[in-house]
């Protein structure tokens, strides 16, 4: 989404919404509310600024179901990922991922499990 020139970039609010719409969708604005962190303790008008913002990002659609609206992403959330991920590296390691993983290791961030599945990547790209 982020490298996508008809989507702005979302905030992390924007993103919970996200979530909800790529894990189930079209939803209705209270859908939405009933769905989200409870921890959050969001109300219903809060949920609808933050689709109101996303739909002017174009990053949800709607579609009128008699008197209420359903939402629904436009946007991938595997698109969205990626262009995260691609603005991550851009941004605080010149493009690279060899200086991300370094990072992380270096402040033991990386578990012996996330080593032998980062293995099992690499080996299996080789090939």
């Amino acid at each position: 989404m982020a490298d996508n020139p008809k989507t702005e970039r979302i905030s992390d609010a924007e993103h919970a919404v996200m979530e909800v719409l790529w894990h189930e969708s079209p939803l209705t604005a209270q859908d939405v509310v009933e769905r989200v962190d409870p921890a959050r303790d969001w109300t219903a008008a809060t949920v609808k600024t933050l689709l109101g913002r996303l739909l002017t990002k174009r990053a949800v659609a709607h579609e009128v179901d008699g008197r209420r609206y359903l939402y629904r992403p436009a946007v991938e959330r595997e698109e969205y990922v990626a262009g995260e991920s691609r603005r991550l590296m851009d941004r605080l390691f010149g493009g690279k991922l060899t200086p991300l993983v370094a990072h992380l290791a270096e402040r033991d961030e990386i578990s012996a499990q996330d080593i032998a599945e980062i293995e099992a990547l690499l080996k299996a790209l080789k090939q």
